[in-house]
């Protein structure tokens, strides 16, 4: 069974959109994204520097627009499970059908500045965990006053919280923890600090008119597979302030009879995960067009099994 899935914030690199947009129409659908949402895409995804889509309110439309350009650049698919990591679970709702590919594209642009008007009322940042016991690392964070607002599976853990805990944090690592690597975001996301934004996104989701999805929708609040459109907006909303548990995402993969992810643009980041968590699993990475032909090799595939 072929799972597609998204990445989150932080997968984006300086110009990693310019080669999905030489492929047929798809300059014409990024215009007029970028019309509907008051943001020039093409732009950030071509021509701005690294701190430029660093800022929330940038990085976030420009994953989803991303990955549902080069979800589309598959022709048509049909995996059997969808999912995405935190604002990637917006793109796995337009690959399911809750949302349209301009309503995803709204309510990511939304929630990218609510959170961005958020995380500036304090300094805070996220820094990856990498090693070390999942039990003990929590543990260490909660003493530090840091959130584990990823807990990624695969012996990483993402923790988030003001600039100062994140200080000490690498400064006093938890026993068994090899390195401390601080994110490219800017804010503490998934977190108590994002409360403010559950309350803007709420009043976004107000109108949208979400399907049932189309495909298995995995979410990341829990690994459960949810099967209400409505339900899954409600926790596109409420999750900008809980911890994203991709663990568990995985683990539902695999219950679900899970034989090949492709992870769409910028891949990279959850087929590296899933390397280490699900071994015998067929990974792919949608980094440029050229990956395209590997890709729907695989798909062909793993949907025929």
């Amino acid at each position: 069974m072929l799972v597609l899935v998204a990445p989150g914030q932080g997968a984006q690199t300086p110009g990693f959109l310019t080669p999905w947009l030489d492929l047929p129409g798809a300059a014409d659908r990024v215009a007029a994204w970028s019309d509907a949402i008051g943001l020039d895409l093409a732009h950030y995804g071509t021509q701005a520097d690294a701190d430029a889509i660093r800022d929330t309110a940038v990085a976030q439309p420009l994953l989803v627009a991303a990955g549902i350009l080069s979800a589309a650049a598959l022709g048509d698919i049909a995996p059997g499970a969808v999912a995405g990591h935190s604002v990637g679970e917006i793109t796995a709702a337009a690959f399911a059908g809750v949302l349209d590919d301009t309503a995803a594209l709204t309510l990511v642009r939304r929630r990218g500045l609510a959170m961005a008007e958020a995380a500036a009322i304090t300094e805070t940042g996220m820094s990856a965990l990498l090693g070390g016991d999942p039990e003990v690392s929590v543990a260490h964070l909660e003493k530090l006053g840091l959130t584990p607002a990823n807990v990624n599976g695969a012996g990483q853990i993402v923790a988030a919280g003001t600039l100062e805990q994140l200080a000490a944090l690498n400064e006093d690592k938890p026993e068994g923890v090899r390195k401390v690597v601080p994110l490219k975001v800017a804010g503490a996301f998934h977190t108590h600090h994002m409360a403010p934004a559950v309350d803007a996104l709420a009043e976004a989701a107000k109108e949208l008119v979400p399907a049932d999805p189309k495909v298995t929708y995995v979410s990341n609040k829990d690994g459960k597979a949810v099967a209400v459109g409505a339900e899954i907006v409600e926790r596109l909303v409420g999750q900008v302030a809980n911890p994203v548990r991709w663990d568990l995402c995985m683990e539902t993969f695999k219950e679900l009879g899970a034989t090949a992810i492709v992870e769409v643009s910028p891949g990279g980041t959850l087929v590296g995960l899933a390397k280490r968590a699900l071994p015998g699993v067929k990974t792919l990475a949608l980094k440029t067009p050229d990956d395209l032909d590997a890709a729907r090799a695989l798909i062909a595939e793993h949907a025929a099994a």
